[in-house]
């Protein structure tokens, strides 16, 4: 049972439905997804997700398979089973490889020092409350990742997190398909 009632645009707080509205836009089904029709019961809430959203296309350095690579490192670390569908169907969308994305998820190398590089920083901090160690982050300027670069990483992990965070305080149902064979 979810916590949080769910919206369409039509029934959804009225702050929310201009964001509802844009948010279809960039959803990976085309459609409102469990977790947007949840958000969007707290504008403020929605709104926040939508600005990290904005912010990273906007702003964003990264190109989207290592962006999408980040995500879903991330939703991997934090086990959201949620959060792993959703950068599942993205890596997908960016070009991974199914080994590739089982790798990504569970914390395996994907065979690129430089990918793997930047991905174990985001998964250290991931799993350890932001921290990263010395080791990681200078194997990942070694491997010729900047400190912009490094930086907004932490953009890609901050966005899953909320994500992967509100989707489990709301009990929101997992509306998207679970990813490759092998998902625990």
């Amino acid at each position: 049972m979810t916590r949080i009632p769910a919206h369409m645009i039509e029934n959804a707080p009225a702050a929310s439905r201009p964001i509802l509205e844009r948010v279809i836009q960039f959803s990976p089904t085309g459609r409102l997804l469990n977790l947007h029709a949840q958000m969007a019961h707290s504008p403020a809430v929605l709104a926040a997700y939508t600005s990290i959203r904005q912010a990273t296309d906007e702003h964003g350095t990264l190109d989207f398979r290592v962006r999408s690579g980040l995500m879903l490192a991330t939703a991997g670390a934090v086990r959201s089973d949620y959060a792993v569908a959703i950068t599942t169907a993205l890596a997908q969308r960016a070009g991974w490889s199914e080994g590739e994305i089982l790798s990504l998820r569970d914390g395996q190398s994907v065979g690129d020092d430089k990918i793997d590089s930047v991905v174990a920083v985001v998964r250290e901090a991931a799993t350890r409350a932001g921290r990263v160690s010395d080791m990681a982050w200078e194997q990942a300027a070694a491997c010729g990742w900047s400190s912009e670069q490094l930086a907004e990483a932490f953009a890609y992990l901050g966005l899953t997190v909320f994500t992967a965070y509100f989707v489990t305080y709301a009990q929101t149902p997992v509306d998207l398909p679970a990813g490759p064979a092998g998902q625990d």
